[in-house]
């Protein structure tokens, strides 16, 4: 009988690290938007030098929570407090497991006193989805899930087009399509502009450094809004960033998109949680690639300290995973930083793939460098592991080879360590992992975010709190 859950497949795999290591489904897909609409190098110059329009109607699931219980369930299961977000606002919320390891993370709108959306990476929704089913919970929780990664020709819709309009002139775009001064907006708060005939919500938000807004709306409305934007955009260097430079962005920001979430192990509620999710799942389906290996699956969960949320914990609510963080609280954390690479190592590393005959090292894929679902490369100092890189990629505007990941106590900015390259004994069964020998690659642990304008323009947020 095929596995019908993830208790299921985990069952039936002797290690899970392994299986997960060897896992077939290749690296993770931006779906639906054109791979480039210019070159990645020009749309990644546009969000720092002029202006750019980020689709993010596909890569997300969205779930809609509506009822009297809405509030109370996020206040169970995140580990933000509740008690400051009024309607029109947002926040980046965080759900954690029993054993206070993430889950992963979401943007959360408040839409009305009882009406959420929460928007982000599968994961996350996908356990608020299992609270909001089998809690006990006054709510109905709607989901509209991502679309899918190949969708074969298949027509594609969404409830909501979701663009984002940042960069430096990014004020002036707007204004042109509203038709005068902007609605005064502060930051992660709601509005509504006017683009064409189409009455838009806006959230004050930035992921490229410099404010700009998000808009949204109904989906059908997509391409009329996205054809007025471009056309007010055109005279300021509006450029559309395709799928291949879009999460680049955030190896100048600082956000780590995709650890490992923390299901696979735990309590009774992650065992009802596995055994809810289907064999189909991202959970049941996912990879880790990378030099790190370890022999149990719970060395590869972060806290929400490892990715720099520890300021969001507030203990004035209950919530899954308090006792833990409570038990974590006041000791030495690891912490998120920037690992900017050596570039005659990064030379070295290309140079390997035109020596015919030869061994050559593991491809560094431009401008997005993983080649799994989760990462997790070992960051060495002295011979022993401190730290691990999680997440990276070039950055054309800083001409740099950059990794987001987090470091051991005691680890000093400035300080030269070594990441360790590649997987061993020639690489895993991934679908992206060619035969290859691993090397070492010095890097430099850097600020995070690692843009001067992110960390010191942006506002009071995660990204000023390193």
């Amino acid at each position: 009988m095929p596995p019908r859950t993830l208790q299921d497949v985990m069952d039936a795999a002797p290690d899970w690290v392994e299986a997960l290591r060897n896992s077939r489904s290749g690296a993770y897909v931006y779906p639906v938007v054109a791979p480039e609409f210019s070159n990645w190098r020009d749309e990644q110059r546009a969000w720092r030098e002029s202006a750019v329009l980020f689709d993010q109607s596909h890569h997300m699931a969205e779930l809609l929570l509506d009822g009297p219980d809405a509030e109370r369930l996020l206040s169970e299961t995140i580990i933000n407090s509740v008690t400051d977000w009024p309607v029109g606002r947002a926040k980046h919320v965080v759900p954690v497991s029993s054993s206070g390891h993430v889950i992963g993370d979401v943007i959360g709108f408040r839409d009305d006193t009882m009406r959420f959306n929460l928007v982000g990476r599968v994961p996350s929704v996908t356990w608020f989805q299992f609270h909001a089913e089998t809690g006990g919970y006054d709510v109905i929780a709607d989901r509209d899930d991502r679309s899918p990664s190949r969708p074969m020709g298949r027509p594609v819709t969404r409830r909501h087009y979701r663009f984002q309009v940042q960069g430096p002139a990014a004020t002036k775009i707007l204004e042109r399509v509203h038709g005068g001064p902007l609605p005064d907006i502060r930051f992660f708060r709601t509005g509504r502009i006017n683009v064409g005939q189409c009455r838009v919500r806006a959230l004050r938000h930035g992921m490229a450094g410099v404010p700009g807004l998000e808009l949204w709306g109904p989906y059908p409305e997509g391409d009329a809004v996205r054809s007025v934007l471009l056309d007010a955009g055109a005279d300021f260097g509006l450029a559309q960033v395709g799928s291949r430079a879009y999460a680049s962005n955030t190896l100048e920001s600082g956000w780590i998109p995709s650890p490992l979430p923390a299901v696979y192990t735990g309590g009774e509620i992650e065992a009802r949680y596995r055994s809810w999710l289907p064999a189909s799942a991202y959970e049941a389906t996912g990879s880790i690639g990378g030099s790190f290996v370890s022999g149990s699956i719970e060395d590869y969960y972060c806290t929400p300290h490892d990715l720099g949320y520890g300021f969001y914990i507030r203990f004035d609510h209950d919530f899954i995973g308090r006792e833990a963080l409570e038990a974590m609280h006041g000791r030495p954390h690891r912490r998120k930083v920037t690992f900017e690479w050596n570039p005659e190592d990064v030379a070295r590393v290309h140079a390997s793939h035109l020596r015919p005959g030869l061994a050559n090292f593991k491809t560094i894929d431009v401008p997005i460098s993983n080649y799994a679902a989760t990462s997790a490369d070992r960051v060495m100092k002295a011979g022993r592991i401190a730290g691990l890189s999680m997440f990276a990629g070039y950055s054309y505007n800083e001409r740099a080879q950059l990794s987001l990941g987090f470091v051991e106590p005691g680890i000093e900015e400035d300080e030269a360590l070594t990441l360790v390259w590649g997987e061993e004994d020639g690489g895993t069964a991934k679908t992206t992992v060619e035969r290859h020998v691993q090397t070492e690659i010095r890097v430099r642990v850097a600020k995070v975010p690692y843009s001067v304008a992110a960390r010191e323009s942006y506002a009071d947020s995660w990204r000023t709190r390193q």
